[in-house]
Formats: C-alpha cells, sequence, structure tokens
C-alpha cells in the first residue's frame, strides 16, 4: 500500500527488499520470477522512492541508480533552492533579454505556461518572489509586509515570461523576476523516472518524488499499485486507488502552513493576490503523467473546489478529489469523472 498525503509521502514496505538491507540468499541460477525492489534517495528537496519489480538485484539497482541520475540531472535544472541550478542561473539574467535554455527547462516551463494560461494565473512558474517571501513568514511565524508582497507581484505574470520554441529561448522581460517551478517539476522528474526505468527493461514501477507519483504497470497478478489518499484531520478516509500507467498527486497544507492571530496560513498562495490560502484544503488528482497532476493539484488548490474542478473537467483524462474545511464543516468535492475512481 502507498500512502499519499500533501508533502509527503510514506510507502508501508510489503514483501520485497529494501535497498542496502541484506538479500536473502539465492540459487546459483537468476530465477525469471520478478521480485520487488524499494529504492530511496534524497532529491528535489524531498526523498524520492522508486519501487520496481525486476528479476534480479543486479537488474534492479542498474535500473534505480539509473532513474536517480536523471532525477539528479533534472534537480540541477530546475529547482529554485539550487544556487548552482539552470533555473536560478535563469532567474539571476531577468531583464537581460532571451536566453538559450536545455530542451528539459524549455519543456517545464512551456508546459507551466500552459497551465498558467488555463488556470487564468492561478499557477504562475514566475511567482518565485512571493515563494520567498511565504517561506521566510513561516520561519518568521508573522505575515510578510504588504509593501513587500505589492513589490513581489510586480515581478510575477506569467505574461511576463517570453518562450521561443524555434529557438528555444527563454526571457524574463522584467528585472528581479525569479522562477519557481515547486509545483510541476517533482512531477515531470517522476514521469522522467518511469521512463528511464522502461528502458532499462522495467515494466512495473512506482516512483513518489514527494507527493507526486508516477507509475508504469502494476505488480504481478494486481490491477494496479494500491495508492492510499490521506484525508484532512478529522474527515472521512480517504480513497483507495489503483494506478497503472498514470500519474496522482495531492498538494495540501497538512504540513506547511504558519498561524498568526489565530488564523492559518498554508505554504500555498495565490500568485494573483500575494495572499496564502487559509482554512484547510487538500487536493488529489489523477491523469495520465505527473506532470499534470502536479501542476493541476497546485492550480486547484488556489482556484477553488468549482473553478478549479472544472479546470480538471477541462483536461482530458484527469479527475480529483478535492476535501476542505472552511471552519463551517469539512466538505468534499469530486470531479466529473471522480465516479468509479477509487477501488
Amino acid at each position: 500500500m502507498i500512502r499519499l498525503r500533501a508533502g509527503a509521502l510514506a510507502l508501508a514496505l510489503i514483501a520485497g527488499r529494501v535497498a542496502g538491507l541484506p538479500s536473502a540468499a539465492r540459487s546459483g541460477t537468476e530465477s525469471s520470477r520478478e521480485e520487488r525492489f524499494e529504492f530511496a534517495g534524497p532529491h528535489m528537496g524531498t526523498v524520492v522512492r522508486i519501487t520496481l519489480y525486476a528479476r534480479g538485484e543486479q537488474e534492479a539497482a542498474r535500473a534505480s541508480a539509473s532513474a536517480f541520475a536523471r532525477i539528479a540531472q533534472l534537480d540541477a535544472r530546475l529547482s529554485d533552492y539550487r544556487d548552482d541550478s539552470e533555473l536560478t542561473a535563469l532567474s539571476r539574467r531577468s531583464g537581460t533579454g532571451p536566453v538559450a535554455v536545455s530542451e528539459d527547462l524549455f519543456r517545464v516551463l512551456a508546459a507551466a505556461q500552459g497551465f498558467a494560461r488555463a488556470s487564468g494565473g492561478a499557477f504562475d512558474a514566475t511567482a518565485g518572489p512571493l515563494s520567498v517571501l511565504w517561506r521566510q513568514a513561516r520561519r518568521q511565524r508573522r505575515l510578510p509586509d504588504r509593501g513587500r508582497v505589492d513589490d513581489a507581484r510586480a515581478r510575477i505574470g506569467y505574461a511576463k515570461l517570453a518562450l521561443d520554441a524555434e529557438a528555444r529561448t527563454a526571457a524574463l522581460r522584467v528585472p528581479g523576476m525569479q522562477l519557481d517551478l515547486g509545483g510541476i517539476a517533482k512531477g515531470f522528474a517522476a514521469d522522467e523516472a518511469v521512463k528511464v526505468l522502461a528502458a532499462a527493461g522495467i515494466t512495473r514501477a512506482l516512483v513518489a518524488c514527494g507527493g507526486d507519483i508516477a507509475a508504469s504497470d502494476p505488480p504481478p497478478g494486481e490491477r494496479g499499485w494500491r495508492v492510499n489518499v490521506v484525508s484532512l484531520e478529522g474527515a472521512a478516509p480517504g480513497p483507495t486507488l489503483l494506478l497503472r500507467n498514470g500519474g496522482v498527486s495531492t498538494s495540501g497544507d497538512a504540513e506547511q502552513f504558519v498561524v498568526v492571530g489565530g488564523i492559518r496560513y498554508s505554504h500555498i498562495y495565490d500568485p494573483r493576490t500575494g495572499q496564502a490560502m487559509t482554512g484547510r484544503r487538500t487536493v488529489t488528482v489523477r491523469a495520465a503523467d505527473a506532470l499534470t497532476t502536479d501542476a493541476l493539484a497546485t492550480a486547484v488548490s488556489v482556484m477553488g473546489a468549482s473553478r478549479g474542478l472544472a479546470l480538471v473537467d477541462r483536461t482530458p483524462g484527469a479527475s480529483a478529489w478535492f476535501v476542505e474545511d472552511s471552519g463551517h464543516g469539512i466538505t468534499i468535492h469530486t470531479s466529473s469523472r471522480w465516479r468509479g475512481e477509487a477501488r
């Protein structure tokens, strides 16, 4: 059972060895039966966990090492918290004109711009200045100064990011802009890791980057990877999903928030207003890939149940489960395609 919660993911260890633990004795010939292996490592500001089925420990170790290498490569390109990342270097060149970028960075920026337009700016990769302010607010346990919020908002807006697909360049039009791909990069990394595993012959795998999961074929004899979605405290238990060849992400404030003046402020904020979301909410999105679920989960959290789930319904193959506590009780909302998703 995979247990999915907002901002963190715990994998229960079921039948199989965990990387680093002693292996069981085996015969001199390699068995053709697939066995379960699990690996974990720190990447992209979280713990990345890979669960796979392979015909032996060497095959599993080689494939997982390749997948982690790909994730490390994306970490170096897409992470805003690293001073040496390609993304940070691009932000430093804001206001200077078009900059040539890697194919990976361009792909993610282009996808982010698509979600920004679809959500009316509720998802916005240019909102880095606000990310900095609200991270400080959580550490200092006080709200950011209104003047600083207004200054940050002046440097934010997806229309201020120009992409040229033919030249593969990105231009941040306003000096002081700062990109933040925290709402999409981990989903993309999970998708890419699954592709690397498939190229290595591993067709049954699940990759979890924090609250973002990508999976290929299910375990032997199963209809899907069982993903247990953790609900809000005090609410009914979350659903159990059967995931295969797709992605699922959860966004919420169960672990990252600050209480100021008796009001709970989430780490999730609205790029259009600069204000953090209040109350409690958790959103789980399922779709064909984890890049889509990662971005949609963030956007829906900001947009709210009505408009957010309408966006999910407009996204081919996507479905979502939304739980919120506005202070007047807990309410559960689902998108039109969510029916039949839970098992």
